[in-house]
């Protein structure tokens, strides 16, 4: 039987080449700086250029028009590429905006992941609940918008999965998430319903390390790296826009593919 989904054989320096070729990054905001003239910022967003936070406004205007075209184009059923396990990078990167002995520390014991927004099942879940959820693994790559990759071997709940049992509404527009280290970020719904978007509870076949964000983080092969956020305590669904850590700060909201 063919396979439903197509995929893509790219090769590693190919997929980093074209994820930061189709996204705005922080260092594109310098790049625009200097190299758009404010006329040209005027014609594109409307904006009358007079000073900096004009130029703030234009450029995030500049990086809405991107996520929409970008949330136009994404395909639903394409699969990013998967890797075999003799390519997994290790040690695998850790990567934060704090330094590693600042990871939060849970106590798993009294974790428990709190679900709201619009969703039928609104009850907290244990650990011990997620991980009798039926399981599974991919191996994909991770891509950093600061230009690096690396391969990692993730399982745990599918989320597409998740969001049905606890009867989220699929029609909405946005699942946003809370972590433990203060960090939040926002995706689109049909990212969250991706066959690869993964509830990740585990990292190269063990409990997920402190370091790479347990309890849990989103493992998102279709987005970049600060679009997968770690140390997840609550999710929840809705039409309002909910932004992001780095989102608020200029990035672009949608980070994909």
């Amino acid at each position: 039987m063919p396979n439903p989904y197509r995929r893509i054989a790219l090769d590693g320096e190919a997929v980093v080449k074209e994820a930061l070729r189709r996204l705005d990054q922080p260092a594109r905001r310098a790049f625009l700086r200097r190299s758009l003239t404010l006329g040209g910022l005027s014609l594109l967003t409307g904006c009358a250029i007079v000073d900096e936070e004009s130029v703030e406004r234009a450029l995030m205007k500049v990086s809405r028009l991107n996520d929409k075209v970008q949330a136009w184009l994404f395909d639903p059923t394409l699969l990013a590429p998967t890797y075999p396990e003799s390519m997994i990078t290790r040690p695998f990167p850790f990567n934060a905006y704090y330094k590693v002995d600042e990871v939060p520390e849970v106590d798993a014991s009294e974790f428990r992941l709190e679900v709201g927004g619009l969703v039928a099942d609104r009850h907290a879940w244990a650990l011990e609940e997620l991980r009798a959820l039926p399981q599974t693994d991919q191996i994909t790559r991770h891509i950093c918008v600061e230009g690096w990759s690396a391969i990692g071997k993730w399982g745990g709940v599918n989320f597409g999965t998740f969001l049905r049992r606890v009867g989220a509404d699929l029609s909405a527009r946005y699942v946003g998430f809370q972590c433990a280290d203060d960090y939040s970020t926002s995706i689109d719904m049909p990212t969250a319903l991706h066959p690869q978007t993964l509830l990740a509870l585990s990292f190269d076949g063990e409990p997920l390390p402190p370091r790479y964000g347990f309890p849990m983080k989103l493992r998102m092969p279709t987005k970049l790296g600060y679009k997968n956020p770690k140390h997840i305590e609550a999710i929840f669904v809705t039409n309002t826009y909910p932004g992001g850590y780095w989102e608020d700060q200029g990035y672009n909201w949608f980070g994909g593919s």
